[in-house]
């Protein structure tokens, strides 16, 4: 890259990351900084980053540049076989255009918190895990490597579950953010899986040389058959926890426990497409593999079918926006599936500006539905499908119970996921405790007889 696409790349990753510190660092030493300086400095990055996104895209329209990579070397090196955690940015057709939307959704939903959350006891926290979720999705959308992928994938998963327990006073908040921090682990594990067979078979990360250095979307992959199934299925599972595809979609309308800014933005606009963005970048890798193509596009197919029934039944409108979200995702992956990649980006753009705009308007949507039905003296009109109406009355029970209900999958990960780790930490943690009070010299209390 140039010195002056340096430069702009510095800006783009840099002042995100100033702006982190800064608020990071304040909120440690219990300084935190006015709400005004807050607002202003977050709006000065989004701003500065924007336009030096744009500048880059300019540059390369005008020298006829498909790809520019940042390559800052490598962060840690480890043994003979120089397993490395390697450092590199990609702007191409897929990262630029997620970039400039991420900065355009923070920057609004930025300043529509800064007023929506005024005088809140948690303001500040709450930009602390704002600029942390910004960092993240940079590192996530602009990654050359996995391990790249991954750090942003890790932050954004951070800052996502500690903004669900935002109102960490109430019971619930914090017991749904746990809830979905432990999903996110499964993701996160089968993520990393992927990320150590990547290295054991082609003995890197970098994306652009798993395709023969060429960009995205072009490129063959160096994977074998059995690789690209083994690895590809990893991925698919990390790509359904992190956007709530089946049997994962139960966490996110419990997301939706949050301020209603960090919904727009997190489960309406970015975090929800960040695993069909990882399907995406990773797409010429698997393009050869048929079985993966095949499972891709069930699973989204049975994500989209599972979504629109559960939406139609939901009760609350945040909830039915969650769900009418995970909906589009599956449709999402099937076109990625299907190789309409460039139709899947313009799709994840249009989502999550059309999804954002509906959970910033959703509470004054009801208080004008509610003016309208007080002004026509009436309940308005609610349309049913002909299908549906031709459909027995136990049919219908059965899928409304069915719907209603989430289709049971909340129970089943409850059963055959959470609650065994649940019990092997508290098993971890009674061990651990004993194993401190005999360092410590002292011995379990008895238990006394009643």
């Amino acid at each position: 890259m140039s010195s002056v696409l340096n430069c702009l790349a510095a800006i783009v990753l840099g002042c995100p990351i100033l702006t982190l510190l800064i608020l990071g660092l304040s909120g440690l030493i219990q300084r935190p900084l006015p709400e005004r300086l807050v607002d202003r400095l977050t709006k000065f990055h989004v701003a500065m980053g924007l336009v030096a996104t744009l500048g880059i895209l300019g540059i390369m329209i005008g020298t006829n540049h498909s790809m520019e990579v940042l390559d800052l070397g490598n962060f840690v090196e480890i043994g003979q076989e120089h397993f490395h955690f390697h450092l590199e940015f990609i702007f191409d057709r897929l990262s630029i255009p997620m970039v400039l939307m991420t900065f355009v959704l923070v920057g609004v939903i930025g300043s529509f918190a800064n007023i929506y959350l005024q005088s809140d006891a948690g303001y500040y926290r709450f930009f602390v895990c704002f600029s942390m979720f910004l960092v993240g999705l940079l590192f996530a959308f602009l990654a050359g490597t996995i391990e790249t992928l991954f750090l942003g994938w890790e932050l954004v998963g951070l800052s996502s579950a500690l903004l669900i327990a935002y109102f960490h006073e109430r019971t619930s908040p914090v017991e749904n953010g746990l809830r979905v921090w432990g999903i996110y682990r499964v993701a996160d594990a089968a993520f990393l899986m992927a990320a150590l067979m990547m290295h054991h078979w082609t003995d890197q990360g970098e994306f652009l040389r798993m395709v023969n250095d060429q960009p995205w979307p072009q490129g063959t992959s160096h994977l074998d058959p059995l690789a690209s199934l083994s690895v590809g299925l990893l991925l698919l599972i990390a790509a359904a926890g992190k956007s709530g595809l089946v049997p994962f979609s139960g966490w996110l309308p419990r997301a939706m426990e949050g301020p209603t800014p960090s919904s727009a933005v997190f489960y309406g606009a970015l975090s929800i497409h960040l695993g069909a963005y990882l399907l995406l970048r990773l797409a010429p890798i698997f393009a050869d593999s048929l079985v993966i193509r095949v499972l891709m596009f069930g699973l989204g197919a049975l994500t989209a079918i599972y979504a629109a029934m559960t939406a139609r039944v939901q009760t609350d409108i945040k909830s039915a926006l969650a769900f009418s979200s995970v909906c589009q995702v599956g449709i999402i992956v099937m076109e990625i599936a299907l190789g309409f990649w460039y139709l899947a980006l313009v799709h994840i753009i249009g989502h999550a500006f059309l999804r954002s705009l509906q959970l910033l308007r959703a509470p004054t949507l009801l208080r004008d539905y509610r003016t309208l039905e007080n002004a026509i003296g009436g309940r308005l009109a609610n349309g049913q499908p002909a299908w549906i109406a031709r459909m027995a009355n136990h049919r219908q029970i059965q899928w409304y119970r069915f719907a209603l209900e989430r289709g049971y999958m909340d129970s089943m990960i409850d059963q055959a996921l959470l609650k065994p780790f649940r019990k092997l930490f508290k098993a971890f943690e009674r061990v651990e405790n004993d194993w401190l009070r005999w360092f410590e010299g002292t011995s379990r209390p008895r238990r006394q007889d009643p």
